[in-house]
């Protein structure tokens, strides 16, 4: 194994014009590279802009990039080509001790593999079982931190063209710099749709993504189920217990509400002590058992994360209404959930209730 240190090849001056017309039009490509990577703010597209040109600067028939979170040292696939489905089936993973990923994360300079066969860092078996027989690591770097890994892969050994390693540094920096910038946006946009308290999605967004959701049912003749869920008694624990233990309380009810649902649903606090989920694509039946199992966790961990209040059980009643079942549109599909939710508060709290269905 070689690292970016270890390659300096001086430039032939017997090689003339057309040596030094390769490196014109190469710089040209890296420009229009540039401009590409700096012009977007949309992560997928310019890492897919920053992987493509890197192949194609490399020669290599396949490659990816991965982006780098410190904290829980851990990578995320977010753009690939040339590699099969079960390959990429393997979105995150984790920097093992003694391994290829930690050496370069540890340097933070480009590694080559020649032959990942007589590599003593390479030990990926899902790499092996790929094929992958020889790999450029080009670490991303943005003031001093890594940020991501780009590789670019070829499934025979071979010795890359070192003189086009100088070009792979140079976009890795411009890389590196667009990704800071796009991870920025999306944070500044994020806290713009997000309530801070609990991390939901906010009640603006709310009316943006219950549109986009309810169009897409009518579209293609889906159902789509809501639920409405109210923290019972949250007035009084206001009272007794004061303002700040009632902020954490959404904030630990929000935490059970994000980790219990799927990728697809949609959470958001609804305002006050009230969260509302879209489910896409699921039935009423599939509806009631979710809002039931939320209400289940809520009840069993809600207080464990409050000491102060401990001796006393934080509950929610959930109303439930289903599209096209319930309703077409929001006012018919609200009236319904409120009215169940109503009636589930009248029933005794900590009811989950559609029409005449309550669940306790």
């Amino acid at each position: 194994m070689q690292n970016h240190n270890e390659i300096n090849a001086p430039v032939c001056p017997a090689c003339g014009n057309d040596t030094l017309q390769k490196q014109i039009d190469a710089l040209r490509g890296l420009i229009e590279v540039a401009k590409t990577v700096v012009s977007t703010l949309d992560l997928d597209t310019l890492l897919q802009a920053i992987m493509v040109s890197a192949m194609h600067y490399a020669e290599t028939p396949a490659g990816s990039v991965a982006l780098y979170e410190s904290k829980k040292t851990e990578l995320t696939l977010h753009a690939h080509r040339g590699l099969s489905a079960e390959f990429i089936k393997v979105e995150r993973w984790c920097v093992n001790p003694g391994g290829l990923t930690e050496q370069i994360l540890n340097s933070g300079e480009i590694f080559i593999v020649a032959d990942t066969e007589k590599s003593p860092f390479f030990h990926n078996p899902v790499a092996i079982k790929e094929g992958i027989r020889s790999l450029i690591c080009v670490p991303l770097v943005y003031q001093d931190d890594i940020v991501g890994i780009l590789y670019l892969d070829d499934f025979i050994p071979r010795d890359f063209d070192r003189g086009k390693l100088e070009l792979l540094s140079i976009l890795a920096s411009f890389a590196a710099l667009a990704i800071h910038n796009a991870r920025l946006h999306n944070k500044t946009k994020m806290m713009a749709i997000t309530d801070f308290l609990t991390g939901l999605y906010n009640h603006r967004y709310f009316q943006q993504i219950f549109n986009q959701e309810l169009g897409r049912a009518r579209r293609y003749q889906k159902v789509m189920s809501l639920v409405i869920l109210d923290i019972d008694n949250f007035k009084a624990f206001n009272d007794k217990y004061g303002h700040a233990v009632g902020d954490r309380i959404l904030a630990a009810i929000g935490e059970i509400i994000s980790r219990s649902l799927r990728k697809i649903d949609f959470a958001f606090r609804y305002g006050g002590e009230e969260f509302v989920i879209i489910l896409p694509e699921t039935s009423l039946e599939h509806a009631i058992l979710t809002a039931d199992r939320l209400r289940e966790r809520i009840e069993q961990e809600a207080s464990a994360s409050l000491p102060e209040i401990q001796s006393s059980s934080i509950t929610v009643s959930a109303g439930v209404a289903c599209y096209p079942e319930d309703g077409t549109n929001r006012e018919e599909l609200f009236s319904l959930m409120d009215s169940y939710l109503y009636k589930a508060k009248s029933m005794g709290k900590n009811i989950v209730c559609h029409s005449t269905f309550p669940v306790s």
